[in-house]
């Protein structure tokens, strides 16, 4: 049974859905991502004043590659005017859906009263999203969580008044924004909303899923319809095909080998520089290190050496280098 998203937004039975990252979510990681099973995948977070003031790194954060589809830009703001107009530019750069953020817990969009802020005000959540809805053509989503704090948690209500207004699904993180990204995600407030009699957009959810067998777990407790994914996939794209393989057989695939992970690093590493160019594209590389080769024995060296090197051919150099003494390992152990 495929899940329906808007009239043309058709997605298999319990997609897997790539979290939209600040500073993460890029083409080159979504790139990644994609080739090893996400099913649906956004934008980094786009501020909507900054959009619509033409600031640059705001504009950039609009394009992507037609194999993304389907594909959504995801926008945050707590003006409406400016969520209207935001709306109306995405319109033109023709992704599949628009999802607004009213999620984000950081400090400087909380200020702003954006982000996850909005959920202290919830006919101003209602206002802003029936702005974008009545600004596109395109289907509306929207991520959030359980509430602000402990003592208003208001998911049962933002879910049903956003539907309301004509939302496509939504997406809700299992904590509140008080919470940050400490103590463990709730997910029993989300099945909530998805066993509501009232709801009949797909409900997905977020929130501490790094496992097959978590997938699965909350997949058979809660009864969403998907499960999004976000830092579990930084480093690790191959969770994608994990957990899929896992649903479908009860079986686990085999962790990536040495080799396979150099790979990936070398096709995330010239992707970035193609994208960002070749000071920027190694520079952002570095944060991605670490996560590719963890839990890899006696590796700490050859990650502080990629993480030094600013030149394309050295870091080759040491890819190579890892690279072989991983195949002698395997040969020796044949």
């Amino acid at each position: 049974m495929s899940i329906q998203i808007g009239e043309h937004i058709t997605l298999p039975d319990f997609p897997l859905l790539l979290a939209p990252m600040e500073d993460v979510s890029d083409p080159p990681f979504r790139y990644v991502c994609k080739k090893y099973g996400a099913d649906l995948m956004y934008s980094e977070f786009i501020s909507s004043e900054g959009l619509i003031r033409d600031a640059i790194k705001s504009r950039q954060k609009l394009d992507f590659f037609e194999y993304e589809r389907p594909f959504g830009i995801q926008i945050f703001g707590g003006d409406e005017e400016a969520m209207s107009l935001s709306a109306r530019i995405i319109d033109a750069t023709n992704p599949d859906l628009v999802d607004i953020n009213f999620g984000c817990p950081v400090k400087k969009v909380v200020c702003k009263g954006a982000g996850a802020a909005v959920l202290k005000d919830v006919p101003a959540m209602v206002r802003l999203t029936r702005a974008v809805i009545k600004s596109t053509r395109l289907p509306v989503t929207v991520k959030t969580r359980l509430g602000w704090d402990d003592d208003s948690k208001n998911i049962e209500e933002v879910a049903e008044r956003l539907q309301d207004e004509g939302i496509g699904a939504l997406t809700i993180h299992g904590r509140t924004r008080s919470q940050l990204y400490k103590g463990d995600a709730d997910w029993t407030l989300i099945a909530r909303v998805k066993n509501n009699p009232r709801i009949n957009i797909p409900i997905f959810g977020n929130g501490d899923v790094d496992s097959p067998e978590k997938a699965l777990e909350y997949k058979s407790r809660y009864g969403v319809d998907g499960i999004m994914i976000g830092r579990a996939a930084i480093g690790y794209p191959w969770i994608f095909r994990e957990i899929k393989h896992f649903l479908r057989t009860g079986n686990y695939l085999e962790a990536p080998s040495l080799e396979e992970r150099i790979d990936v690093i070398r096709q995330h590493l010239y992707r970035s520089i193609e994208w960002k160019g070749p000071v920027l594209g190694i520079l952002e590389m570095r944060r991605h290190y670490s996560n590719y080769l963890k839990g890899i024995p006696h590796i700490k060296e050859v990650r502080n050496q990629l993480v030094q090197k600013g030149n394309l051919e050295e870091i080759e150099n040491i890819l190579e280098s890892l690279r072989l003494k991983a195949e002698c390992l395997r040969l020796s152990y044949a």
